[in-house]
């Protein structure tokens, strides 16, 4: 199993990130797309090989569909560029900003293939490792105007946690590979 083989990567001060791994990759409050897709727009957004491949062949093994993959790397790239704009915006003082249209194509938000529901845990996944308030705020919203339960958003939260984690470790126990240069 994939999950397995990134856990073995994963030094002895980081065994906690594998066990959490293994643990995630069974958690059973999302379906199973839901879940894998989380894991990938989380791979995608952390960016480090290893972490991504493992994640990639473990969520097609699970009978991903291609629409959700394509789905999952549409929220982490879409999510790549509202959080940067959006937590700025968020931080700064002045309000003038705020007020402002973003100018930002943002068609793909729209998910095409899956759920509003995975889509949408998927944007909370990543805007989670991106650090974005505001685009965590948002996504929450809409998440529980269409009913998720807080303890499924949680699981997204955890996933993301956890691949970040991973993604992390093994870029600075591997210095010298090429790291992911972007989509």
């Amino acid at each position: 199993m994939p999950i397995d083989a990134l856990r073995a990567q994963l030094p002895a001060y980081a065994k906690d990130l594998g066990t959490n791994l293994t643990v995630l990759a069974g958690e059973t409050v999302l379906s199973d797309q839901a879940r894998w897709g989380c894991f990938v727009a989380s791979a995608c957004a952390v960016g480090e090989p290893e972490t991504l491949k493992a994640i990639t062949i473990a969520a097609h093994e699970a009978g991903v569909s291609s629409e959700a993959f394509t789905a999952a790397k549409t929220a982490a790239a879409m999510m790549a560029m509202t959080n940067v704009y959006f937590r700025a915006v968020h931080l700064m003082t002045a309000p003038d900003y705020g007020a402002l249209p973003s100018h930002l194509r943002m068609n793909r938000l729209a998910p095409s293939g899956v759920s509003a529901v995975e889509y949408e845990l998927w944007c909370v996944a990543v805007s989670a490792i991106n650090g974005c308030g505001a685009c965590l705020d948002s996504h929450e919203a809409e998440l529980r105007k269409r009913g998720v339960e807080p303890v499924q958003i949680q699981a997204a939260l955890r996933i993301a946690a956890v691949v970040n984690a991973v993604g992390r470790v093994l870029a600075v126990e591997t210095p010298d590979r090429p790291q992911f240069s972007g989509f």
